[in-house]
């Protein structure tokens, strides 16, 4: 028998490749085939009160088909079907793991490890782990260090219960708030996402390898319909759309998975110049890349640029796919694709590799199992108060006329809204199944806050999206007997077993009403509130009490009706299992907000796409061209005054400082955004560009000088040769507060 647990991990950089190759010179072409499958796992195994145990037709797989990963096999939604009763604990789902790896390990010929890959985006999708804020709120904290910390602890928690892959982070640039999935990703702009984004990855290749979501171009779909169509040019895609991918592979991102998604005709899955020339050759990546779900077979049965799933399937593996996630295709059709010179065997081969080269940087040659984690290992105090810093830090003060923050010996509030007191609105999509007592809503966090003397009346007034049954009268007569109103509306990504799902996992809109209406598959084609949220808004705000409006929402909505009424507005998109201990330190000056949009809010749909980097705008005849609030902006409890700056311009570099005074009565934090405009270049400049960011904390009179560099590369353009190169001439420099709050700037001459 055939043995590969010889390795010495000193010799690994010539042995394993060694290895490699002894190992591929013996599998037969079913074998190979098989390390490039990955079925669902949350269906192979069954639980009862006595015992959990392997499906006989996981067993098969793994004896017939040689299947080289498993998908989500821990996985509990209504999607997977998986419940608080049926799915899998902490331990439970680490014993599991290390059975069907055995399993494998005892009855597989040559005894090649399984990877076991989860969904990892804001918390490993899995019962009992840390749910975090979801990625637009994680990037609202614009804080690199804080989210390189929540990847630790998220492939910490997903790796002592057996993965090996993470799914996530989501670096979809989404410009089009009509899209289902915006929640998943980093927003609007380039810079933000790579920075972010690969501070996240660094922080989850701590333990597991990282695999960057949807390359590419998913995020911006011609009317922001899930997967259609990115019309878009090439200097576009390269310029705007790539960089925060090349930005994370270049700082070691191990996987990568292709979008649903047709750029210029041609499907992300079977796309040779984006797979081939660009990843592979101009960056150099040397990782796997996983299909997204079934996005194969897609190639035939959606797209229908195959005629048939062989031809699917060449497509797909000729272009650089490695791995066929939910294994609709490669086990079936493969081989014959092969057979019939579709396919050669040198590509399969090079597939294979990547494959298990893989397997032997994560170690699982040399320890396939796991040792069974504490109790205390998974979502623990620590983790805890990761997500709570996230979600309130990702916490945006859109509005505030001086009634934030709240005294916590006030008198009476009525607390209203659908998303006031609803666990799962709360947490967004891809969630597991939770425990009551392990998320705490807004409105339990106002009551652990105020004085036992406060009078608190709850009325959840009207649902997300029913528009038939509503209590808006009594909850106009709980506001006219409170002190101050707080309405808590928003979306709802929260999935029910009730709904029907795609092959792909996309939930599919029926006409059970739901509170559902964000989330993947929930394209809308409008932005105001859902249901009778914009009445119970306008009722509330007759009654002239204080009202204080939170949005708990997965995609920009409409504010224009909140921004009239309003007091204070705060958006805290979904802030996952601690956003109730975070509004509520936010609301009572406990913590003083220091979130910015990384994304800009329209004032009217027929805005879209509106975002700060597009070039010089007309305006409407019926309306304003801007956005009601732009990218990077964001109130504090303090006032910062911005002063003093100075730039040097010497070794090809260019120095950039300035003090920044906190003026105002609070503590706080203030995120300074650096802002290039290239005044002059070959190919149109942007109106202009993010190019740096520093997030500081200053005491109250506190004063601290901030310094950027910028070198040549920083000010590189794609020209129309498609190379990126440098042009002297004149730039402005500036720092802001927001995109359209320029504090300070400056013209300068960068000579080549």
């Amino acid at each position: 028998m055939f043995s590969l647990f010889s390795c010495d991990r000193k010799e690994e950089k010539t042995d394993i490749d060694n290895q490699i190759d002894n190992l591929l010179s013996i599998m037969t072409i079913e074998e190979k085939i098989g390390q490039l499958c990955c079925p669902i796992g949350f269906d192979l195994y069954e639980k009862n009160t006595d015992s959990i145990y392997i499906c006989n037709s996981l067993k098969e797989m793994i004896v017939n088909d040689n299947i080289g990963s498993l998908y989500a096999v821990m996985r509990a939604c209504p999607w997977s079907k998986k419940t608080l009763e049926s799915g899998l604990d902490t331990k439970e789902s680490a014993v599991l793991l290390n059975e069907i790896q055995r399993y494998n390990m005892e009855h597989s010929r040559l005894k090649i490890p399984l990877l076991f890959i989860e969904e990892c985006s804001h918390g490993h999708m899995a019962l009992e782990a840390t749910v975090f804020p979801v990625g637009i709120a994680q990037a609202s904290t614009w804080n690199r260090n804080l989210l390189e910390k929540m990847g630790e602890v998220i492939s910490e928690e997903a790796s002592l219960r057996g993965a090996s892959v993470a799914y996530g982070p989501v670096l979809d640039i989404a410009r089009d708030p009509r899209w289902s999935r915006i929640e998943e990703g980093l927003g609007e702009d380039t810079y933000l996402c790579a920075i972010l984004g690969n501070a996240i990855t660094q922080g989850i290749q701590k333990n597991m390898a990282s695999t960057l979501k949807h390359f590419a171009a998913y995020g911006i779909p011609e009317g922001g319909h899930n997967g259609s169509d990115a019309n878009i040019g090439k200097r576009k895609l390269m310029n705007d759309f790539l960089p925060a991918f090349r930005k994370s592979i270049q700082n070691g991102a191990r996987c990568i998975m292709t979008s649903y998604n047709c750029i210029d005709g041609i499907p992300c899955t079977s796309n040779t110049w984006l797979l081939q020339d660009i990843l592979r050759n101009e960056w150099d990546f040397k990782g796997v890349v996983f299909s997204d779900l079934n996005s194969i077979s897609a190639l035939h049965a959606t797209h229908r640029i195959a005629e048939n799933h062989e031809e699917a399937a060449a497509l797909a593996i000729n272009a650089g796919v490695d791995i066929d996630l939910g294994n609709s295709n490669y086990g079936k059709y493969l081989k014959d694709a092969i057979q019939n010179n579709l396919v050669d065997m040198n590509t399969l081969d090079n597939a294979v590799k990547r494959v298990l080269k893989l397997k032997f940087d994560l170690g699982l040659f040399e320890n396939p199992y796991i040792d069974i984690p504490d109790n205390n290992m998974i979502n623990n105090e620590e983790h805890k108060k990761v997500a709570l810093q996230i979600a309130r830090e990702g916490t945006i003060l859109l509005k505030n006329n001086g009634i934030l923050p709240l005294n916590n010996d006030i008198k009476s509030i009525a607390i209203i809204g659908p998303n006031a007191d609803n666990t799962y609105n709360q947490l967004g999509d891809y969630t597991a199944a939770q425990h009551p007592d392990n998320v705490t809503t807004i409105l339990e966090g106002i009551k652990k806050k105020v004085s036992r003397n406060t009078e608190i009346t709850y009325i959840k007034g009207c649902d997300i999206r029913d528009t038939v049954n509503s209590d808006i009268e009594t909850a106009v007569k709980a506001s006219q007997n409170a002190e101050v109103t707080i309405l808590v509306v928003g979306s709802s990504s929260a999935r029910s077993f009730k709904t029907s799902y795609e092959k792909t996992g996309a939930a599919i809109v029926n006409n059970h009403i739901d509170d559902m209406d964000c989330g993947e598959g929930y394209d809308r084609s409008s932005l105001s509130l859902s249901g009778k949220q914009e009445l119970l808004l306008s009722e509330l705000s007759k009654t002239n009490k204080p009202l204080i409006i939170i949005y708990i929402q997965g995609r920009p909505l409409l504010m224009n009706n909140a921004n009239t009424h309003a007091d204070a507005i705060l958006n805290a998109w979904y802030p996952g299992q601690e956003g109730g201990h975070a509004l509520a330190d936010i609301i009572f000056g406990d913590y003083n907000p220091s979130g910015k949009l990384p994304i800009s809010i329209p004032e009217n749909i027929g805005q879209i796409p509106v975002y700060y980097s597009l070039n010089e705008q007309h305006e409407y005849v019926d309306g304003n061209s801007e956005p009601l609030f732009e990218f990077g902006f964001g109130l504090s409890y303090t006032d910062f005054l911005y002063e003093n700056m100075k730039i040097i311009n010497e070794n090809d570099t260019i120095k950039i400082s300035a003090d920044i005074t906190n003026t105002g009565k609070y503590d706080g934090e203030e995120i300074i955004q650096l802002y290039v405009r290239d005044n002059i270049a070959s190919v149109a400049p942007a109106k202009k560009l993010l190019k740096g960011f520093e997030k500081i904390h200053l005491n109250k009179n506190e004063k601290k000088e901030v310094h950027f560099i910028l070198t040549k590369d920083d000010l590189k353009i794609l020209d129309k040769d498609l190379k990126w190169t440098f042009e002297e001439g004149e730039f402005i420099i500036m720092l802001a507060s927001s995109s359209d709050n320029i504090r300070l700037s400056e013209k300068i001459f960068i000579e080549n």
